[in-house]
């Protein structure tokens, strides 16, 4: 990242119960950004790092569902995030 790139983060909520697409909770760069992600961390939150899809998922308004053409580009994340919860549940031996 250039000096010129801002860290940018973007939060979605997801319930899996509710109809509807995931809905962005929260978004911003720089500082912001960094506060997203330290909340992330301290809440044991999968982090996916993908400069281009934040950037389009930044553009949608807060408490806002995502659109349908970014439903497969998250649907892939939220699959890779399930899968490593349920690899760290599995009881090891």
């Amino acid at each position: 990242m250039d000096k010129n790139t801002k860290k940018r983060a973007v939060a979605l909520k997801y319930d899996q119960n509710r109809a509807g697409a995931p809905v962005v909770v929260a978004s911003g760069h720089g500082a912001v950004a960094e506060n997203i992600l330290a909340k992330a961390r301290e809440a044991g939150v999968e982090i996916v790092a993908d400069p281009d899809l934040s950037e389009l998922l930044a553009r949608i308004p807060l408490g806002r569902e995502i659109p349908p053409e970014l439903y497969q580009a998250v649907a892939e994340i939220l699959a890779f995030v399930y899968r490593v919860n349920k690899s760290r549940l599995k009881p090891e031996g």
